[in-house]
């Protein structure tokens, strides 16, 4: 298990199987939060005078008006470049955590893991892995990004191989890591938070009278990676949806300053209910959906034995 013991019991091939599967499951799940979180974090704050309502308010809310004038098929925009993003993203960060921290640790280390080597295999996985899955990234959120367009208007990308095909012809490939930086800032801090957190927390409550390696366990060591990675990556995950749904920035200071000067700094925690809604579900998912999916794939080995 990625949070348990110091020494993988699996192959990295099938770490990285059961790590893309789980991180799917909770894709799947969990997009219609996902596609709430970028509408909120796009949404530019109301100009001193205008009595404009803002067109989207609060995570039930969002989810209500996508629904309502996209159709509820909307809230799933982005699902495919999203399942290519976790297959590549969530299988490398995840599945290379354990190797990449047993090397950080050591051959001949006993005993619990540092809390400071746990976040460095976070912070190196999360980086390493969205180098790689950026693309998948990008697209994901430019189809989130678009709402309902006016009669007669086009959509800009008819799907996501199509969205790959135009950013590349008009864009060109190097497009396709647009955003890289705050990407690989936020991802590197998140994945930390997450893998981290999780690691702590369970190897925390499994010390604690009663509690062993169960379905409980998972839920709370999972609701408490959410709740961390959301508290520390949101301001990153802010820069990085603006830069990815609106190409007018020029890089990530860039974009950082002109959000705050025209939004204030609490627009870095834009849309942070639905963010941890999101995160909070995705990893009690993930995380369980991990936990069954090695435990299937031992069982499985010892069959065979």
């Amino acid at each position: 298990m990625v949070a348990g013991d110091s020494k993988s019991d699996l192959s990295l091939p099938k770490t990285f199987a059961c790590s893309a599967f789980a991180a799917s499951v909770g894709e799947v799940c969990t997009i219609p939060l996902d596609t709430a979180k970028v509408r909120l974090q796009l949404q530019k704050s109301a100009i001193a005078g205008d009595i404009t309502q803002p067109k989207y308010r609060g995570l039930l809310g969002t989810v209500g008006t996508i629904a309502r004038e996209e159709g509820l098929r909307s809230l799933w925009k982005g699902v495919v470049p999203g399942l290519h993003r976790q297959c590549l993203f969530g299988g490398l960060r995840i599945g290379m955590y354990e190797p990449v921290k047993n090397l950080y640790v050591g051959k001949e280390h006993v005993g619990d893991v540092p809390l400071s080597k746990k976040i460095l295999a976070g912070l190196t996985t999360g980086a390493l892995g969205i180098m790689v899955a950026n693309p998948t990234d990008l697209v994901k959120v430019r189809l989130q990004a678009e709402g309902k367009l006016a009669a007669g208007v086009p959509k800009r990308y008819t799907g996501a191989l199509n969205a790959y095909l135009t950013i590349v012809r008009q864009e060109g490939v190097r497009a396709l890591w647009t955003g890289l930086g705050p990407n690989v800032a936020r991802s590197a801090i998140i994945n930390a938070a997450e893998l981290a957190s999780y690691d702590q927390v369970k190897q925390t409550i499994l010390k604690v009278p009663g509690f062993t390696d169960n379905v409980v366990t998972h839920i709370l060591s999972g609701l408490g990676a959410g709740f961390f990675a959301v508290c520390i990556g949101s301001p990153v995950d802010v820069v990085k949806s603006r830069m990815m749904g609106d190409s007018a920035y020029k890089n990530t200071i860039d974009c950082f300053v002109k959000t705050l000067k025209s939004d204030g700094p609490m627009a870095f925690y834009k849309g942070f209910i639905p963010n941890f809604g999101r995160l909070g579900s995705w990893n009690v998912i993930m995380f369980l959906t991990l936990e069954q999916a090695k435990k299937y794939v031992r069982e499985l080995e010892s069959s065979k034995k």
